[in-house]
């Protein structure tokens, strides 16, 4: 089993990502959505505003990147980096998707 590719609080290694979960975390939640497969972007990023659904989707979703990308994990770490530092979670999550994996989740 293999790690993240970048750590939680990996934060500033992409800008571009930091700056897009921190002032539209809508966009990068719907592409992350999309290239693990669970739903297209336009309803991934719909998901993040509604209460509850939001947060039961994070947690499919970083499942989904964990299990395609052979990284060791739980839900249990899954909740505690998503309720302690979401935003760090979210970005590293944008960070992990734009590598490509032996299922292909590769994106520009």
């Amino acid at each position: 089993m293999g790690e993240w590719a970048h750590g939680l609080f990996s934060c500033f290694n992409d800008l571009g990502a930091c700056f897009m979960v921190t002032f539209l975390p809508c966009i990068p939640f719907g592409k992350n959505m999309e290239a693990a497969g669970l739903t297209s972007c336009f309803v991934g990023g719909l998901i993040l505003f509604v209460p509850l659904l939001d947060i039961i989707c994070w947690f499919k979703l970083r499942g989904a990147i964990r299990e395609q990308h052979g990284i060791e994990g739980s839900l249990f770490g899954d909740i505690l980096s998503i309720f302690c530092c979401g935003w760090c979670a979210m970005i590293q999550e944008t960070q992990q998707c734009k590598l490509s994996p032996q299922g292909g989740m590769a994106r520009a």
